[in-house]
């Protein structure tokens, strides 16, 4: 028999339910006898033992379902070598669980914290295999992440939604999109969503720039403007400062996008809204795209398990599902190029990035 354990670590999204269907039903169509048991609320289950048996009946109906039935936390990998509270060694307890369950494999779903994690797992011993979520899509090692494309549908319906009211009022709007990082979310939904002006944290922005986005276009007789934001967008000033600093200054505010419309508002005297979509980016149910490829990375997964194949994560390249050494993803990660042809074919939309 071999016994199989699931865990989903970091933020959760659509579709990690659905991967894990892909995985189960895999497993229990090729293999005559397997056990698969979850591993609760993330790496904190792998680390205080806390698990339940799953059943096929487990998987069933589960592919349309956002979250995760297994619960998730974020453990930051920084902190996994150091003891808890109670100077427990954190490292040394997922090591001793995963041999008190008798597992043969821990499948682990999650975005780059999470690879890291399960690097060091796959190296103290332990036979892993992953896969790729995150809504942002920037882990290293695949073209595609699953829950990335929901984020993307809700994203741009928030800025779908925002293109009435802004003609009525004849505003600046500023709709906040995930994405601490990596500007992935922000630049797909507003291309998708017909914004005028998209800040990602990769293009650092100057906000005279950005004001002369929107002066323009009032020359034009046309009477509002789009901004899509990255929550983590930084301006060529800030980019310099420290992250201290920049925190610093940005208590005056709630997020940078009210900074920014403090800042439009002040140069243009136009009026305008914030909109922050938030967390919705996460929820709800997994767009068809996300199915599908989730369904084939499950699929994929427990191959790499019946062959006995450990230590990798399985990626999308070239629409193809491939494995990738943990090794080569854990600590990488995957920006948008400032120069390559996206970014220049949204500028030849019209698109300012404030560069």
């Amino acid at each position: 028999m071999k016994r199989i354990g699931f865990l989903t670590s970091g933020g959760d999204c659509q579709s990690l339910n659905a991967t894990m269907r892909g995985v189960a039903k895999t497993l229990y169509e090729k293999i005559e006898d397997v056990e698969i048991i979850g591993v609760l609320d993330g790496y904190k289950g792998l680390i205080y033992g806390n698990y339940k048996k799953l059943n096929p009946r487990d998987f069933s109906g589960i592919l349309t379902e956002g979250g995760t039935i297994i619960g998730t936390s974020r453990q930051p990998f920084k902190l996994m070598r150091e003891p808890d509270e109670n100077g427990m060694d954190k490292v040394k307890a997922m090591k001793n669980n995963y041999a008190k369950w008798k597992l043969d494999c821990l499948v682990i779903l999650g975005g780059n914290g999470t690879h890291k994690t399960a690097n060091l797992l796959s190296e103290e011993g332990l036979n892993v295999v992953t896969c790729p979520k995150t809504i942002d899509n920037d882990l290293y090692g695949t073209d595609m992440t699953f829950g990335f494309q929901s984020a993307v549908n809700i994203a741009t319906a928030a800025i779908d939604n925002i293109h009435t009211t802004a003609s009525s009022h004849s505003r600046v709007f500023i709709v906040e999109v995930m994405g601490h990082s990596v500007g992935w979310l922000t630049l797909h939904a507003g291309i998708a969503g017909g914004a005028d002006i998209v800040l990602i944290p990769e293009i650092p922005y100057d906000i005279d720039k950005v004001v002369d986005a929107i002066n323009k276009r009032t020359e034009q007789g046309k009477k509002f403007s789009i901004l899509a934001v990255a929550e983590g967008a930084l301006s060529k000033e800030d980019v310099k400062l420290s992250k201290k600093d920049i925190k610093k200054k940005m208590k005056m505010y709630p997020s940078v996008s009210y900074m920014i419309g403090a800042e439009i508002e002040e140069k243009t005297g136009q009026e305008i809204r914030i909109m922050v979509p938030g967390h919705t980016q996460r929820g709800g149910i997994p767009c068809p795209y996300d199915r599908v490829i989730s369904s084939r990375l499950g699929a994929a997964a427990a191959e790499l398990i019946i062959k006995e194949k450990y230590g990798y994560m399985v990626g999308i390249r070239n629409n193809e599902i491939v494995p990738v050494p943990l090794s080569e993803v854990a600590g990488k990660i995957k920006a948008v190029n400032p120069d390559s042809s996206i970014i220049r074919e949204a500028k030849n939309l019209g698109i300012c990035f404030g560069d």
